[in-house]
């Protein structure tokens, strides 16, 4: 049986800090925006009977507190869901209300081994701090990593990571795995459950987003992986992609294709199963899993879509 993998990264926008607005206003346009962030996505799943792992990005804190992590930790630890680490190391050097003029390095991957493991483990304590469980699992922002990131996971005691994203690939995703790796593998002391891709036109990848793939898209990249039985399907979300870039009003393109995936997953219970990292799920490791082919109608579709979705849904008022 294949394993999905639904992953949300929860965090808190770059975006929203640098236009100069008040962190309640931050955290409300990234985490809840427009009435489908968390809290929708927390329903659509528990609707469907569904797992989902939200990778959560607590380096916000070191500006704004807290607070506001607690409570999504809460809320999503008391939905059934698991919460992980994610990881935006540019917060590190920002400053309150100074729209974005203060920062450190954007991408993890421009860290030394031992700046990376210092930023993991303080990151990391943070998390637990705000309620969470021991996180065994990763993701890092802009799915920036190395092996070194690998290597420092696995000292701190990780043993999941799921940053190898073939469509970044070698920048900023900069594991030393092939760009079509799409099967979990163990490497350098950590089982790297890549992200998942199709190839949507000859020789080029594209990775299994809810915002970067159409419904049609999803549903037979879905059909591949259990015709072919891979190991895992990795689902990438994030709590603030299915609204505007504003975060002021829903994306109804962004919003039916998450509504679509949960019903596509909740009816293919017999040949997938959701699943959490902190399960621990027993999964195939050195399978030779290869992406869905190219198929020029199903991208022209989504063209057209993503046309509107920009165009139509981005600016209506």
């Amino acid at each position: 049986m294949t394993r999905v993998f639904i992953t949300i990264d929860t965090e808190l926008m770059w975006r929203h800090h640098v236009s100069g607005l008040d962190a309640v206003t931050i955290v409300q346009r990234s985490l809840e925006p427009a009435g489908v962030g968390i809290g929708w996505q927390l329903a659509q799943l528990r609707g469907a009977g569904l797992k989902a792992t939200f990778f959560v990005d607590p380096m916000p804190c070191l500006l704004f507190g807290t607070e506001w992590m607690k409570r999504v930790v809460g809320e999503i630890l008391d939905a059934g869901q698991e919460v992980q680490l994610h990881l935006h190391p540019n917060w590190a050097g920002a400053k309150v209300g100074d729209r974005g003029a203060a920062y450190a390095a954007y991408e993890l991957i421009d860290y030394s081994y031992d700046e990376q493991r210092e930023l993991l483990a303080g990151a990391s304590d943070m998390l637990t701090a705000a309620g969470a469980p021991e996180p065994v699992a990763f993701r890092s922002g802009s799915y920036s990593a190395s092996d070194d990131t690998l290597l420092a996971l696995a000292e701190l005691g990780f043993l999941y990571d799921s940053s190898h994203n073939g469509s970044e690939h070698p920048w900023p995703s900069a594991i030393s795995l092939d760009r079509t790796q799409i099967a979990p593998v163990k490497h350098l002391g950590v089982t790297e459950v890549p992200v998942t891709l199709i190839e949507d036109q000859k020789g080029h990848l594209r990775h299994f987003q809810i915002c970067a793939l159409s419904a049609a898209e999803m549903r037979a990249a879905l059909d591949h992986a259990a015709r072919e039985e891979h190991v895992a399907v990795t689902i990438v979300g994030h709590s603030f992609e299915l609204a505007n870039r504003a975060g002021t009003r829903p994306n109804g393109v962004h919003v039916r294709r998450f509504e679509t995936l949960c019903r596509i997953l909740s009816d293919r219970k017999g040949v997938m199963t959701t699943s959490h990292f902190a399960d621990r799920p027993e999964l195939a490791l050195g399978q030779h899993d290869a992406p869905l082919g190219p198929s020029m109608i199903r991208t022209r579709l989504r063209q057209a879509e993503q046309l509107w979705s920009n165009w139509v849904e981005e600016r209506a008022a």
